[in-house]
């Protein structure tokens, strides 16, 4: 199977240098395996995006010499997939409709669903929808981390699909899309590795192909918290910077020439397909202090 790679961001806010680390790796990738890259806008969360951000990044990649295969799939335009999929989950009998709120299960002191609703099998307007989770576990092998071994009725329970808003879940949007993009690898953040395993139990669920994943380390402030839009990470600017490109293949331990700092970013990302390997990434906790 050919390669097709994506990069996904959430329209927030602009990317950062950890978005742009993300976006590096996961082109190179690609690139190296001479496969197809993707950029899938992931904006199914309105109160939470950015007037404008979905545009600006869009500008960002271009001004960064990233170049990426067909159109932008935009998530908020793919709502009757992600309905299908609910509903052949219902038929399947393997969601249920639950009425619990953020506070009655705060007040567990636990993140793990308890069940208190699996009863409710029918639609209901007042309700998220959650996947029922058995009890067994979730095995996969990523490629910077090895092996792993999730029990998701252990660690987080049945989880949600569709909150009580109607707005859907990153998970089932995820999935969707991928297997509806053709995605055989998915190469991101090592913040997202513990949603693997729901994101694997659920494209068993629907049927659906399972990409492999590559996990990568994180990019940290210096007091420790991961560069976020949520940290006020700031943004790569325009007119690109060709030293912060230089400076992402420097943290995923690509050995970038120095003479490459002030190359085009086309220039230097040729250099870096031509170049990547994966075996230099570091692993150790999946997570390097960096500077921004």
């Amino acid at each position: 199977m050919s390669y097709v790679g994506r990069f996904a961001p959430t329209p927030t806010g602009p990317l950062h240098f950890g978005s742009l680390i993300a976006a590096v790796a996961s082109y190179c990738d690609a690139g190296a395996a001479q496969g197809k890259w993707l950029v899938r806008m992931e904006d199914i969360d309105p109160p939470r995006e950015m007037p404008g951000a979905a545009d600006m990044i869009l500008r960002q990649l271009e001004a960064y010499g990233f170049e990426w295969d067909g159109e932008v799939l935009f998530q908020h335009q793919r709502s009757g997939a992600y309905l299908a999929a609910l509903e052949q989950l219902q038929q399947q009998g393997d969601i249920f409709w639950c009425r619990c709120s953020r506070t009655d299960l705060a007040r567990l002191g636990s993140t793990l669903y308890p069940g208190t609703c699996r009863a409710f099998l029918s639609a209901r307007d007042d309700a998220a929808i959650r996947l029922r989770v058995p009890d067994k576990s979730i095995r996969f092998e990523d490629r910077m981390f090895g092996a792993q071994e999730e029990n998701l009725s252990h660690s987080i329970g049945d989880f949600p699909l569709r909150r009580r808003d109607g707005l859907f879940s990153y998970q089932l949007a995820v999935v969707v899309d991928d297997a509806f993009q053709h995605v055989t690898d998915v190469v991101r953040g090592a913040d997202l590795l513990d949603n693997t395993a729901r994101q694997i139990f659920l494209q068993e669920k629907l049927g659906l192909p399972t990409p492999r994943y590559l996990h990568l380390p994180l990019a940290l402030h210096a007091d420790g918290t991961k560069l976020s839009k949520q940290t006020f990470a700031r943004e790569i600017p325009i007119p690109a910077d060709s030293k912060l490109l230089w400076q992402a293949l420097d943290f995923l331990n690509q050995a970038p020439p120095a003479s490459l700092q002030t190359a085009s970013p086309r220039a230097l990302l040729g250099w870096a397909e031509e170049h990547w390997r994966t075996s230099k990434i570091p692993v150790k906790t999946g997570i390097i202090s960096a500077t921004e």
